[in-house]
């Protein structure tokens, strides 16, 4: 069967559609409108449990978590998208690793808070500490970046990579103030496969 990805504009969905664009893969698109709610009607919840997106819809199951589905498709694809190197693989890990476990989290106490505290002051307090939190963390990310990749070449971790950073002038933190980071996003944009997922995303 095609894949099919379960996705939703403007979210962490976005790299790995990206990725399916880059590998030249097969797939079909499923949006999930996350302003009426579809991430918690039934029938999106039979194909994720969780209620967020990505999911990937495979001939062996349903695939989620976007570390897991980059990792999935860089493992097909052909050139690969990910590096053949041991140490330079668990660099890219360890990228998109702290991607998810820290910056995608400090991004998401900005709206969901109710994830992690019943008191509306508790949530007020999260959404304050956002900005200086994802400075924090884009000012690491500068830092990591000393070359043009967060491998030696374009893969996956890129991909997740410029979709976060996509997030920072909305949670306050221009990127202006990060000059690699701030071209690293750029590279990856001006990628045709990434021009085309942008456009699908911010269309009308």
């Amino acid at each position: 069967m095609t894949p099919i990805l379960h996705l939703a504009r403007g979210t962490i969905s976005m790299c790995v559609h990206a990725a399916l664009e880059e590998a030249n893969l097969p797939y079909r698109l499923h949006w999930v409108d996350f302003a009426a709610g579809q991430q918690r009607a039934p029938d999106y919840l039979a194909v994720n449990p969780k209620g967020r997106v990505p999911a990937l819809v495979t001939d062996r199951g349903v695939l989620t978590e976007t570390p897991a589905l980059l990792e999935w498709i860089a493992g097909i694809a052909t050139p690969r998208l990910m590096p053949s190197d041991p140490w330079l693989a668990a660099r890219v890990r360890e990228t998109m690793s702290y991607l998810a476990s820290t910056v995608h989290v400090a991004h998401a106490h900005k709206m969901r808070g109710s994830r992690w505290a019943d008191d509306p002051g508790a949530r007020d307090a999260m959404r304050d500490k956002v900005t200086s939190n994802i400075a924090d963390c884009a000012a690491y990310l500068d830092a990591q970046l000393d070359g043009d990749w967060v491998g030696r070449a374009f893969g996956v971790a890129d991909l997740y990579l410029w979709n976060v950073a996509r997030w920072f002038p909305g949670d306050g933190v221009p990127l202006d103030a990060f000059p690699r980071l701030h071209a690293h996003h750029d590279r990856v944009a001006a990628r045709p496969a990434v021009a085309r997922v942008i456009a699908l995303h911010t269309a009308d």
